[in-house]
């Protein structure tokens, strides 16, 4: 048999003899002593442990130090009431204790029982029942997740068996300490029930059997009936105090005192703030500040020692982090993955004009674009995904470029300490700057001081600040990009927008006739020509009525368009103005319409190169004789036409709108200032 069993089994056979062989006093003062280093072994075991299950024989080893203890009682009771002497431990504890105080011996006696029975183990025995009974309760749940991760493959089978098996240990443990919890308590009871027997008992063997006078008698078994309760609580004691913190112990990564220091030290301003409160008690009550201001400054001093050492954790655990999730970023294939994604809008800016984006240097700029994509919401209809902004140090110091899922589609420069001032049309030489393009429209323009911003709008020069410059870009681009933002997903959220509202609407346009792919093509080309789509009831109506005839998406666009007539006519024209157009005669009409092919994939326009280009100089040269500041003409054709009309037009006069006659409201005053026409 292994020594570790035998000594148990030693261990059981001792109690056992306790209880039955008178022992002598050299030996049970030893045991005493043995007794006291288990009960201060255990505790400090208890405290060391991470986590409950670590000390799983706690149960079993509480009932054994339970026995032990009591057999120690049956001992030196029996050796005090035959022998008069309980051995030099005993009467150490109550002679050098207490003082050989009979009174006070027993009021500590009283007090330790107190403390142990009130307190202690009636806590003990309540987070016993406690924590058996929850986590009882809790364990069909903790079987059904290890279930789930087994299945999900997130475990092994192995690692699924070792927490089924940690589950019921838990189980078992909680249980049992359930149980246990009740031998602390006897114990208790126990105890006081030996003090009064000793106590009663003692006086009368002194006065019958040893012919003592009663005073003598009660002061010597007295005595030693206190030094054996009080020898025989202390270790009763620490283990009560053992078995509170075992039931109330969580798991964690390190032991109890570890976790007291860090979690009871981790705002070091309390320790601040006990300081003052100490300080103040000694300074405005009778207690000695000889006593109060050493303690006051010792917290003080704790307070900054945490805090210095908190704040170099902090940086140290930051960097770690850092390192590591770079690190991890590398290694993982994950982060391969991630390569993959690509942001729909990006706006990156040179290390010369963070301070337009960073808010402590005043910046705005993210303030600028929610404005914009609210803007761009209400006047095309569109939510615009969110722009990602940053700094990009292959870029000019003053340079910034717009990117449209990866691709660069614009790019300008900005002087944070200049103004923009944009020329009237009078002489440029006026005022004095560097020349430049306005981005957004590309008109000539200047960068000027702050000195000149006054002399240029006494000269007419629209003069606007760099914020406003780059917004208006960014603006202007993401309404010519708007179409490619459009996604089948973006329209699944529009649609299901419009569902909530309209649903039997819905329900008739799509899936069938129409699929999503269908809407978002036809929305596509309405924001391709920047006809706003907010208006999605009158749209979807036009599908339905269209999109059983055709599926077409060219077509179905057109008839959308001429629905949202109105809105295309205000869009366009000016209050008591009349709408200023350039027709097309009837020979490039009908040249255009020849040109058209029909094939079963749509119709395409196929022009001969020579007559292409003839309508194109024709529309060029009538846009340049009527051309008018921040209102250029609208080209007029008819509706069999329009939509391969703005195809020919589209790459050489892009913010050139083209209208058929069906998109003009009737109430409109139209003005003819041109017809395109050809030999």
């Amino acid at each position: 048999m292994p020594a570790r069993d035998l000594s148990v089994l030693l261990m059981v056979v001792l109690i056992v003899a306790m209880l039955i062989i008178p022992l002598p006093t050299w030996l049970l003062s030893v045991l005493i002593i043995i007794n006291i280093s288990l009960a201060l072994l255990v505790l400090l075991t208890s405290m060391n442990m991470r986590e409950p299950l670590q000390f799983s024989i706690f149960p079993s080893l509480l009932l054994l130090l339970t026995l032990f203890r009591l057999g120690l009682n049956v001992s030196t009771t029996r050796s005090i009431l035959s022998k008069g002497e309980a051995g030099g431990v005993v009467e150490t504890f109550g002679t050098f204790v207490v003082g050989g105080n009979v009174v006070v011996g027993f009021v500590v006696f009283l007090i330790l029982i107190i403390i142990q029975f009130v307190v202690i183990t009636k806590g003990a025995e309540r987070v016993s029942e406690v924590a058996a009974r929850f986590t009882l309760d809790a364990m069909p749940g903790k079987q059904m997740s290890i279930d789930a991760d087994l299945n999900a493959g997130m475990i092994s089978e192995q690692e699924a068996r070792n927490r089924r098996e940690k589950v019921a240990q838990e189980a078992d443990f909680y249980g049992a300490m359930d149980g246990a919890s009740k031998f602390v308590k006897g114990d208790a009871i126990a105890g006081i029930i030996i003090v009064i027997i000793n106590m009663l008992f003692g006086m009368v063997v002194g006065v019958v059997q040893q012919g003592l006078d009663i005073a003598e008698a009660a002061h010597r078994y007295t005595l030693l009936t206190v030094g054996d309760g009080i020898v025989s609580q202390i270790p009763a004691l620490l283990i009560s105090t053992a078995t509170g913190i075992v039931v109330t112990r969580a798991a964690s990564d390190s032991n109890l005192g570890a976790d007291i220091m860090r979690q009871l030290f981790a705002f070091p301003k309390m320790l601040y703030v006990t300081a003052g409160t100490i300080f103040l008690l000694g300074l405005f009550t009778p207690i000695n500040d000889v006593l109060t201001i050493p303690i006051a400054s010792l917290l003080a001093l704790g307070g900054y020692h945490f805090s210095t050492k908190a704040e170099k954790e902090d940086e140290t655990v930051v960097e770690a982090q850092s390192e590591v999730t770079e690190m991890d970023q590398m290694k993982s294939p994950e982060s391969v993955v991630n390569l993959l994604s690509v942001d729909p809008i990006e706006f990156e800016f040179g290390y010369g004009l963070i301070p337009l984006a960073d808010a402590n240097q005043g910046g705005d700029l993210l303030d600028r674009i929610v404005m914009i994509r609210r803007q761009l919401a209400l006047e095309l209809g569109l939510v615009l995904p969110v722009v990602r902004i940053r700094d990009n140090i292959q870029l000019q110091p003053n340079e910034y470029r717009l990117k449209i899922k990866g691709d660069e589609v614009a790019r300008g420069e900005l002087l944070l300490d200049h103004y923009l001032a944009m020329s009237p049309g009078i002489d440029d030489d006026a005022i004095e700057g560097i020349d430049t393009l306005e981005p957004a429209f590309g008109l000539p323009a200047k960068w000027i001081s702050e000195e000149v911003k006054e002399q240029a709008e006494m000269f007419g020069y629209t003069v606007v600040d760099p914020p406003s410059v780059v917004s208006t870009h960014i603006t202007e681009v993401l309404k010519a990009h708007a179409h490619e933002l459009l996604g089948r997903q973006e329209t699944k959220q529009l649609i299901d927008h419009l569902k909530e509202s309209y649903p039997i609407l819905v329900e008739e346009v799509t899936p069938t006739p129409l699929s999503i792919g269908d809407v978002q093509k036809v929305l596509a080309k309405l924001l391709r020509e920047k006809v706003s789509i907010r208006n999605l009831p009158v749209i979807f109506e036009t599908l339905a009525d269209f999109g059983r005839m055709t599926s077409d998406t060219d077509i179905l666009t057109e008839y959308v368009r001429q629905a949202l007539a109105r809105q295309i006519t205000s869009q366009y024209a000016v209050p008591g103005e009349p709408l200023r157009v350039i027709t097309l005669s009837g020979k490039v009409e009908k040249a255009i319409a020849e040109g058209v092919h029909q094939t079963e994939h749509g119709n395409y326009l196929s022009l001969d190169p020579s007559a292409s280009q003839a309508i194109i100089e024709a529309v060029a040269m009538q846009l340049e004789q009527h051309a008018v500041p921040n209102q250029p003409p609208i080209l007029l054709c008819s509706p069999a036409v329009r939509m391969y009309v703005r195809q020919l037009t589209e790459r050489y006069f892009p913010h050139v709108p083209v209208l058929s006659y069906n998109e003009l409201e009737a109430t409109v005053e139209v003005q003819s200032v041109g017809v395109v026409d050809i030999e």
